[in-house]
């Protein structure tokens, strides 16, 4: 097939395909579209991303619809909102001339507003897996008029975990009633056990099966370290003429501060993942598709799916956990038989991963060589000069100097005024930074640590030579390591050098025996009048002998004062005992009882059991 027109197509169809621009068709749609225009059948297709999948099902999906019947004969699964978005509006400009619309259903939006259009009437639904299975419970979503159900991207809706989701509503479609066409870029264990279980004899499509990405895609990966990587990657950002991409984090944290951080450098960027609502979501869209925001920081989960025109740059900040993420990220380029760069900033402990994605894409990866800030400020100034030189209003400045400025230009050459001018403007390229970098990158990085903990350097490290450790005699040192800590001192030796006592085992320390030097400080009562020492800002310190004995640190009139005293005896040394008052005794109150006849206490006031008397 050389062109739609070889198809058995409506007018309405072919015309829609005409305005949007579709001369030939990929291969997926040239070997898909026969067998599904022509039979009534389930569906297998195998193809790479961004090969034309979406219209390889849509056009014979709009082909076997009735316009005139109001009711959801054609439901359309994706893993992601952004992709049922873009699956919406692609069906909306291919059925516009039938008068075919399709309603978008995911997670985030309003009830109200998708109830509204499923009691309207709607021909194709588009949606993801949890909040379709919502209306299909709330009985609000009817699949009695169902023909085709399609699962676009299986793989990322599995991987995603919307597995049971996703078996629930094929449960939900009446047995024979519909056919389900199954569309995946790779076909993992979960994916054929699907296919197994619910499609019943499908034709089968399988298309560059000996290459998992389009040729057309560049893969580089650079090898640094992790808390290298913000820096590399904007030296990498700054050496392309005129990026445009996406840039893919493992987490969402790492997603905030790379985003911060760029931003700090002056570029045009924001960030996509799946704590965004979705308002938020579709401005941030929008601005990236009319190109007000150069660069987008993402999640995996919210970046499955996006198509976007002319993205230049993929690049895999981290390497994803699963490696099948990786031809999804990097299928975001190089859509539509465009050309495209895919580049991967690799930890050193990571290496062997290159040649794991190697045996899955199918493909070769090139190293590539991290541009140094000589060869970036060289870029920048030859680029900078078709500005300079169409510089219109210089004369203005010219004339708002002052004597000072032109004294200061009087004693430089032309060459240290430009040369001034241009580090002035390109700060980040000129200054010396790569130093800062080398003395201490654990201040200019944003660490991985779900991914790459080895890369500290300290405990856990992939990166350093443990060598060959000492061996230890039982009940001995551990060699000239702990040794070499101290200062080349014993194991058994303290920081001041002077030798511990050796102890028995079992044998604690034990603490010396309190000391009162002879003439010492005595107790003094809160009555006595004598008046509290003062505090001495700078004590002098007491003879070594008191001092060692006593730990008497008293200014010498403090001593003096306390010395001199007068003392009295303690209330109970040489006090006469007091003879036993048994009338006094007596007339005391006597204790609380517990009279069991009544139904509380006489003295607590509470209910309940009784209470024990105390012995006397």
């Amino acid at each position: 097939m050389q062109s739609f027109s070889d198809l058995n197509l409506s007018p309405k169809v072919l015309r829609a395909i005409e305005e949007l621009g579709y001369t030939e068709p990929s291969p997926i749609q040239a070997q898909a579209l026969p067998l599904l225009l022509g039979n009534n059948t389930d569906f297998l297709g195998l193809a790479a991303t961004g090969t034309g999948k979406t219209a390889a099902f849509t056009i014979p999906l709009l082909e076997r619809l009735d316009p005139n019947v109001r009711q959801v004969q054609g439901l359309i699964l994706c893993p992601t909102r952004e992709l049922a978005m873009q699956v919406t509006d692609q069906v909306n400009l291919l059925g516009k001339y039938l008068g075919v619309t399709a309603l978008p259903i995911y997670g985030g939006a309003s009830y109200n507003d998708q109830h509204r259009g499923l009691h309207r009437g709607v021909s194709v639904v588009v949606g993801t897996p949890g909040r379709i299975c919502d209306h299909i419970r709330q009985g609000t979503l009817n699949l009695e008029k169902l023909q085709v159900l399609v699962l676009d991207e299986a793989d990322e809706m599995i991987s995603m975990g919307f597995k049971d989701d996703l078996m629930a509503v094929l449960d939900s479609v009446p047995d024979g009633q519909a056919n389900t066409w199954l569309f995946s870029a790779t076909m993992s264990p979960d994916v054929r056990r699907v296919a197994d279980t619910y499609l019943k004899n499908p034709a089968q499509v399988q298309v560059n099966r000996s290459e998992m990405v389009p040729t057309t895609i560049e893969q580089l990966f650079y090898i640094t370290h992790e808390s290298s990587k913000p820096d590399v990657l904007c030296k990498l950002i700054d050496s392309v003429d005129d990026f445009y991409g996406l840039i893919f984090c493992q987490t969402k944290a790492l997603v905030a501060d790379l985003t911060s951080h760029l931003m700090d450098r002056g570029y045009r960027v924001d960030s996509l993942h799946g704590d965004k609502t979705q308002s938020a979501r579709e401005i941030t869209m929008k601005a990236f598709r009319e190109r007000k925001v150069k660069i987008l920081v993402c999640t995996d989960v919210a970046a499955r799916g996006l198509d976007v025109k002319d993205v230049t740059h993929v690049m895999n900040y981290s390497i994803p956990r699963e490696l099948d993420s990786y031809v999804h990220r990097i299928g975001r380029t190089a859509r539509c038989g465009k050309s495209g760069v895919a580049m991967s900033l690799i930890s050193p402990r990571q290496r062997s991963m290159v040649g794991q994605i190697e045996r899955l894409t199918k493909s070769v990866l090139q190293e590539g060589s991290i541009p140094t800030r000589r060869e970036l400020g060289a870029k920048k100034v030859s680029s900078f000069l078709a500005k300079f030189q169409e510089q219109e209003n210089y004369t203005r400045a010219i004339e708002s100097m002052g004597d000072e400025w032109k004294l200061a230009l009087s004693t430089m050459t032309p060459e240290e005024i430009a040369g001034r001018f241009l580090a002035l403007n390109f700060t980040d390229i000129f200054n010396d930074k790569d130093a800062d970098l080398r003395a201490a990158p654990s201040r200019l990085g944003f660490v991985d640590r779900g991914d790459d903990r080895g890369d500290r350097g300290g405990r856990g490290g992939y990166d350093r030579d443990r060598g060959e450790r000492p061996r230890m005699d039982r009940g001995g040192s551990r060699g000239n390591d702990r040794d070499s800590r101290s200062g080349g001192g014993s194991r058994d030796r303290d920081r001041g050098g002077s030798e511990r006592p050796r102890m028995d085992r079992g044998e604690f320390p034990r603490r010396p025996a309190p000391f009162r030097a002879e003439g010492g400080p005595r107790i003094v009562r809160a009555d006595d009048s004598v008046s509290a020492p003062a505090p001495v800002s700078n004590p002098s310190p007491a003879p070594a002998p008191v001092a060692a004995a006593a730990k008497e640190y008293r200014a010498p009139k403090a001593a003096a004062a306390v010395a001199a005293a007068p003392t009295k005896p303690w209330p109970r040394e040489g006090a006469e005992k007091k003879p036993y008052e048994a009338k006094k005794k007596a007339e005391l109150k006597p204790k609380r009882t517990f009279d069991p006849s009544e139904s509380k206490s006489s003295g607590s006031g509470f209910a309940g059991k009784p209470r024990k008397e105390k012995r006397s």
